[in-house]
């Protein structure tokens, strides 16, 4: 009985998701042929501002040190020396 329960929900599952996922109106604009070689109406590359740029270093900086800081409490319980002593190495290097 859990076989055909299990069965049951999928087939249901799958059904529910084909219903949703059938295309019912076919839109022309995405079916005409892309043509390639006319003129941009604008120029396509925006002056980046550099404030961006080093938030998004900054944040990539402290994130990956919050992954190497995450697993510190489980340091003291295996009391290997060698782990604790790459965290601080790696702790220094990134400050």
């Amino acid at each position: 009985i859990k076989l055909t329960v299990i069965i049951l929900i999928s087939l249901i599952i799958f059904i529910i998701f084909f219903l949703i996922s059938f295309k019912r109106v076919a839109n022309k604009e995405k079916l005409s042929p892309f043509e390639c070689g006319f003129d941009p109406f604008s120029l396509s590359r925006i002056p980046f501002s550099l404030k961006f740029f080093l938030i998004a270093i900054i944040f990539l900086i402290f994130d990956i040190e919050i992954v190497i800081i995450l697993p510190f409490p489980l340091l003291f319980f295996n009391k290997n020396i060698i782990f604790f002593v790459t965290f601080i190495i790696i702790n220094i290097l990134i400050r």
